[in-house]
């Protein structure tokens, strides 16, 4: 099995999108972090590597995607509660981000998500895995 997953996603502006992160209370791993790239620290062994366009342009041969305009992967964070999902997008929102799409809940599961200052797409949910169907 796998034992880390790094996210890259590409953004136009390191201060502006290190400042946001940390106003979610997420940090960064100062070994891999530099003026053309940081490590974001999102959970035990899961990480998103910010890396300015020119940058994450060098690791692919098709153009960047613009994410204000199209979504090519939706990023899912799991919380222990609703109330966290509630507290991490009201800070979201507080430092910069929109809300794509009103919140759900489906009883056993609730979610609710932002787009970041690029445009990436992130959902938070909290989930009752024993209360959920047999087969979604």
């Amino acid at each position: 099995m796998f034992r880390q997953i790094f996210v890259n996603l590409s953004i136009k502006d390191m201060a502006r999108s290190q400042a946001f992160f940390k106003a979610l209370d997420l940090g960064f791993n100062p070994r891999f972090t530099n003026e053309q790239g940081a490590c974001l620290e999102i959970g035990d062994n899961f990480y998103a590597m910010l890396l300015v366009e020119p940058f994450f342009q060098g690791f692919t041969q098709k153009p960047i995607g613009d994410a204000h305009q199209a979504t090519e992967v939706i990023l899912a964070l799991s919380v222990d509660s609703r109330a966290e999902v509630e507290a991490v997008i009201a800070k979201a929102v507080a430092a910069g981000a929109t809300t794509p799409n009103e919140p759900k809940d489906f009883g056993f599961m609730f979610q609710h998500g932002f787009a970041d200052l690029d445009g990436h797409q992130w959902e938070v949910f909290w989930m009752d895995e024993a209360a959920a169907p047999a087969q979604m």
